[in-house]
């Protein structure tokens, strides 16, 4: 096996790749990338038997083949090389690397070793705008279940396709972020959930500035994502998901509209006497046209308030002042509508004149500070 290829290109390749490589698995064939040479193509496979992702880069090939090769020494090798190409020379597992000057020899391992990777076939294909499947994401991961969860399920996002409509919902048992958009899909209605990492490292890898559409194929147990030249592909979650639709407050007796900004800077103000966000809620009191915000910890106590527009009941509530932060950030628009019942029924956070995202946030019970 013999090939020659861009270093800057297999280096970024390398970088991007490596990252489903497995880190918590002792097994030396899954901490390595695995290196496959066609005619004139390169290409890179890093996989830990529930994420994945490939990439093909071109390559001058003089001889096919394929070998495994540590991850994290192949990285830090080309990492290291200058500008230009490098060559690869391998005879058995034996891996020569040379680029100018240096030349590196290390030990692979035999390709047949390497594990084959889940094949996804069938269904409709998806495919999905770039830009706008970034935005969806960033509106909606941040109230996906880290893996504490009570729930395993609830530690991916939720995908529903149906006619010409894509909708996102992340929960983590305090906090449910929901967001739709228009999409071209006519194909049957289908939802299936993914895995945070594989959002995570699927985000990283999109280009909010590209025209090009990424392409979704989804199986019974697994999904691939193509974006551009990378395929990543993953396990999907199974389980009973939050029925949101019956967590939702279907009615309000209280409408707050806020300027977004202002209402982030006046919980912000209060962060600076916050020990524990888990154990010190933020007191907001909706009244009197203003949302006054108060804490109070060992450190200290502070108050503060901005204009809002009350309509209805007065109510007073306390939240986490990070789930608070987290929706109104998440938000990206100039002003909020805020819907509340009463000091223990979740707050909605709404566009004002759209349907476009949806936050829930539980509340925390409040003390009373005399």
């Amino acid at each position: 096996m013999n090939f020659t290829c861009n270093t800057k290109e297999l280096s970024a390749a390398c970088s991007n790749v490596m990252r489903a490589v497995s880190t918590k698995v002792t097994i030396p064939t899954i901490e390595g990338i695995l290196i496959e040479c066609g005619s004139d193509t390169l290409s890179l496979t890093g996989y830990d038997f529930e994420f994945g992702i490939n990439t093909t880069l071109e390559a001058r090939v003089a001889q096919p083949g394929a070998i495994v090769i540590n991850a994290k020494i192949l990285g830090d090798i080309i990492r290291k090389l200058p500008d230009g190409n490098v060559t690869f020379d391998i005879n058995g597992t034996a891996v020569s690397i040379i680029s100018g000057a240096a030349q590196y020899n290390i030990m692979g391992i035999d390709a047949e070793d390497y594990p084959e990777l889940p094949s996804v076939s069938g269904g409709y294909p998806i495919f999905l705008n770039q830009s706008i499947l970034q935005s969806m994401i960033s509106q909606t991961i941040f109230a996906v279940a880290d893996n504490e969860a009570s729930k395993p399920v609830h530690t991916g996002l939720k995908f529903e396709m149906s006619l010409n409509q894509l909708r996102l919902v992340g929960v983590d048992g305090f906090r449910l972020a929901i967001r739709t958009e228009t999409v071209k899909y006519d194909g049957e209605d289908i939802s299936f959930i993914v895995p945070k990492k594989t959002i995570r490292e699927l985000t990283k890898l999109i280009n909010s500035e590209s025209d090009k559409d990424i392409s979704v194929s989804v199986g019974k147990r697994h999904i691939v994502f193509d974006v551009e030249n990378y395929s990543i592909i993953s396990r999907l979650l199974d389980g009973d998901f939050l029925d949101y639709n019956a967590a939702i407050p279907k009615s309000s007796t209280t409408t707050v509209l806020i300027n977004t900004s202002d209402a982030i800077d006046c919980i912000e103000r209060t962060l600076p006497v916050i020990e524990n966000d888990k154990k010190n809620p933020i007191r907001c009191l909706f009244d009197n046209d203003e949302m006054r915000v108060s804490t109070v910890s060992s450190i200290g106590r502070v108050v503060d308030y901005t204009h809002a527009n009350v309509s209805g009941d007065r109510v007073e509530i306390g939240f986490n002042s990070k789930f608070m932060l987290d929706a109104l950030n998440a938000a990206d628009t100039d002003q909020v509508k805020i819907e509340l019942n009463s000091s223990i029924s979740p707050a909605k956070v709404m566009p004002i004149n759209d349907d476009g995202f949806l936050f829930l946030v539980l509340p925390m019970r409040l003390k009373n500070e005399n």
